[in-house]
């Protein structure tokens, strides 16, 4: 089987933080023998918009862009034509190249991971024909689900993002950490988070809008540094507003990191409140800084905790069972 995958994010280099989740799925799904052919900004001209903040991040901070996004769009579409001229399957990552498929005249299935279901919202004729003539919408989350059926999707696929559980485990660091890791925006939690975290050791992985307000800010590290960190943190902080899914969660999770994240979106699928780590209501710095101190202040909570999410993450969210349900889906969508 060929498939065309379309995605307006995806890994320039080995390490590359920018569309891993969608480049790590590429590359075992090639290695279960299906043939992928990725249609992404290294095929097609982005004109700076793809990379950096993301398309609608870098529209909003560089309103002249909005100029050349048509011609981003035409180019992407031609890429997308010679890519999906003999796949039997086109997968389009995110709702705009779900346009972009559904002008191709191919079976094709399409993929919403959050930022643009709630774009979407605002606008919801233009993605109604998109998800009602794709032949699976696929979610990553019982929420992404849900909000997809609102906007008119009749047929949804809950396939989360695979994540590899490390056979092996490194110590917390000496003095206990707190980290995140992730985009360093409003819509993340991180101005709940810097009010929440004040005197405790905070590590933060990451870049945004917002990196002038954390001067300490690593930026976005290589997967394998990130991996490290996850080793090091006695807790991990996933603040967001709202999540689709929450790669960084069910990463720090797969690592036996007890996770303190907000009760939003996504997050309730992966932590279970007091059984593989805490929840707590967002944007309510006063909630998430308890929370926070009473796993760092018990370290045997923490062992309790992070254990039950490392086996709730291979049971549940582990690539072989990722795998599987997306080869099915697509023998199925392409039928």
């Amino acid at each position: 089987m060929k498939v065309a995958v379309l995605t307006t994010s995806y890994p320039r280099f080995p390490g590359d933080a920018a569309g891993h989740f969608v480049g790590a799925a590429v590359e075992r799904l090639r290695g279960r023998g299906l043939e992928m052919e990725v249609v992404s900004p290294l095929r097609f001209r982005h004109y700076g918009i793809a990379y950096g903040d993301g398309v609608v991040g870098n529209l909003r901070r560089h309103p002249q862009r909005a100029l050349l996004a048509p011609a981003m769009v035409a180019s992407f579409r031609r890429a997308a034509a010679r890519a999906a001229r003999d796949a039997d399957l086109v997968h389009a990552h995110w709702l705009p190249a779900g346009a972009i498929a559904l002008s191709l005249r191919k079976p094709y299935v399409v993929q919403v991971w959050g930022t643009d279901v709630e774009l979407a919202r605002r606008a919801p004729w233009l993605a109604r024909p998109i998800l009602r003539r794709a032949r699976r919408v696929v979610a990553a989350s019982s929420w992404l689900a849900d909000a997809a059926r609102q906007l008119g999707a009749r047929d949804v696929a809950i396939v989360p993002s695979g994540v590899d559980v490390p056979e092996s485990l490194e110590p917390e660091a000496e003095s206990p950490e707190v980290l995140y890791a992730g985009r360093l925006s409003r819509e993340k939690g991180v101005e709940e988070l810097l009010v929440a975290t004040r005197g405790m050791r905070l590590v933060v992985a990451g870049d945004g809008p917002l990196r002038d307000r954390v001067p300490g800010a690593l930026g976005f590290v290589p997967h394998a540094e990130l991996e490290r960190l996850y080793g090091r943190a006695a807790v991990v902080a996933c603040p967001s507003r709202r999540e689709g899914f929450g790669v960084v969660c069910a990463e720090a999770m797969a690592h036996a990191r007890t996770v303190v994240a907000s009760a939003v979106g996504g997050l309730l699928d992966l932590v279970v409140d007091g059984e593989t780590g805490l929840l707590v209501p967002p944007r309510d710095p006063a909630a998430l800084r308890s929370a926070l101190e009473r796993v760092l202040g018990d370290a045997d909570l923490r062992r309790r905790l992070g254990g039950a999410a490392r086996e709730r993450v291979r049971q549940r969210f582990s690539w072989d069972a990722v795998l599987d349900a997306t080869i099915e889906l697509y023998r199925e969508a392409a039928a």
